[in-house]
């Protein structure tokens, strides 16, 4: 199955998700190959809970499952302690279309918690 057109779409969801991103790419979005879905990225938020500044990467991938090229987003991003950064905002909205996914991780284990807001359109 294709992705579904936008303008014809049955369904729209809003949804909300939680990572904490780890030292290794960490999934944080993935949509199945067939899956008939299309995912509107709304809002990606990364908030450092350490007393530490740390650096997040997120990346965009061509195959589901953290496969195939990885195309950064944002690469080796510095958040301050205690701080929260917008990566994504209403204004820089993305797509992730079937079989592609979207992953992050932190320089620092246990530091970055990612947040994201996306509406899945089928």
């Amino acid at each position: 199955m294709a992705s579904p057109n936008l303008l014809t779409a049955n369904l729209i969801l809003g949804k909300t998700d939680g990572v904490l991103l780890g030292t290794t790419d960490t999934s944080i979005l993935t949509n199945a190959a067939s899956s008939g879905k299309t995912f509107k990225i709304n809002t990606i938020n990364l908030a450092n809970q350490s007393a530490n500044a740390a650096n997040a990467s997120v990346k965009f991938f061509s195959q589901a499952a953290l496969g195939g090229t990885a195309y950064y987003i944002a690469a080796n991003v510095v958040i301050p302690a205690t701080s929260t950064l917008t990566l994504i905002d209403k204004g820089t909205q993305y797509y992730v279309e079937e079989n592609r996914s979207l992953g992050g991780q932190s320089g620092t284990a246990s530091s970055i918690i990612l947040t994201i807001s996306y509406e899945e359109i089928s």
